[in-house]
């Protein structure tokens, strides 16, 4: 199966599966000379992992990376970074019913009529599992970039279902169960998902992410874009069906006179272009916005149809997040950092 590697300089390979023994990724082209330790990687992983909330999925897992290469005396050596991440909790009987059926909404019956096979335990390759690698590799890439640069990347919810969450502050991010920068909020959303649950349904989200302090200058024209990249890489991640840079759809309802970002000996005025012009940052911080969709595992019977193409409903037991996107802004960050990371070093493969 092709498709299951990022980056161009800094490039992440990603292997495994949902109830498979381990799963993990190859980071190859790490610079040397990094500090890294296991529990660097480790605390952005136990931001992911499940089981962290009720208003995630239950299952256990403890998600402890172990690195098995490209890293002697607790420094990187410029050779490839294996990460092994073991599966501890899986519970495949779950799926034992949904093993000839295909759940509405989820890639069960893409994967099958490609491949003309399918591993339903768990989504197998398709599950959301498989990011937890990718924020495991993400990891490297933020401390690299800070190291370096100076640069944060940092997200958190906006919305969920119906419920918009503005942003008050990044210090409510870490104290509360669903990323939001308005801690406020966290009663009535804990009631929504609270009756979410009971109802056996699912909400998407809409996840913000920011990257602070890169210089301007990164990103190549026309094809290699770095707004393209990064769409590229965010609709990669599970469950997002939409991707905005900067202003992005309300760009449609701007005036020029408004949405050009003026330009004074002390700056922008504005950051419509979401910190991207042409193709290459402007110095400006780089804003994305990603819609989520809903869960497709639910207990709500729904049709369909099974391997022979006939009719059947179906209902998905077992541990399921009620919203994805409630553990998708630590993703969202590694994503954003790979391609990042990946820019800063082909900048300086270029201009350096």
């Amino acid at each position: 199966m092709s498709g299951n590697t990022l980056g161009t300089l800094f490039c992440v390979t990603n292997f495994g599966e949902s109830h498979g023994p381990a799963i993990g990724c190859v980071v190859d082209g790490c610079p040397p000379g990094l500090l890294l330790s296991e529990q660097d990687i480790q605390i952005e992983l136990d931001r992911r992992r499940p089981g962290t909330s009720r208003h995630v999925t239950q299952r256990q897992e403890a998600d402890q990376v172990e690195i098995l290469s490209g890293v002697f005396e607790g420094k990187t050596t410029g050779t490839p970074i294996a990460l092994l991440i073991r599966n501890t909790d899986a519970r495949s009987k779950d799926y034992s019913a949904i093993a000839d059926t295909f759940r509405p909404g989820h890639a069960d019956f893409t994967y099958f009529n490609k491949y003309g096979e399918r591993d339903p335990r768990g989504g197998g390759r398709s599950s959301a599992r498989l990011t937890a690698p990718t924020v495991a590799a993400g990891a490297i890439a933020k401390k690299w970039l800070t190291e370096h640069f100076g640069v944060t990347v940092r997200g958190y919810m906006s919305q969920l279902g119906p419920i918009a969450m503005p942003f008050v502050s990044w210090d409510h991010v870490p104290n509360n169960p669903f990323y939001a920068a308005n801690d406020k909020s966290t009663p009535e959303l804990e009631a929504y998902m609270d009756q979410l649950r009971r109802d056996g349904d699912s909400v998407g989200a809409r996840i913000e992410v920011v990257a602070e302090g890169l210089p301007a200058g990164w990103g190549e024209p026309i094809y290699d874009r770095l707004d393209a990249d990064i769409a590229h890489a965010m609709m990669g991640l599970n469950a997002v069906k939409g991707v905005e840079i900067g202003a992005g759809f309300k760009s449609i309802e701007q005036r020029g006179s408004v949405h050009g970002d003026e330009i004074t000996p002390d700056g922008f005025l504005t950051n419509n272009a979401g910190g991207v012009l042409g193709g290459i940052s402007t110095g400006q911080p780089i804003t994305v916005s990603l819609a989520i969709k809903p869960t497709s595992s639910i207990r709500t019977e729904r049709r369909s149809i099974n391997r022979a193409g006939e009719p059947v409903l179906v209902q998905t037991l077992g541990r399921h997040d009620p919203c994805v996107g409630i553990r998708a802004t630590p993703i969202a960050e590694a994503l954003l950092a790979l391609i990042l990371i990946d820019h800063a070093l082909r900048h300086r493969a270029q201009c350096g």
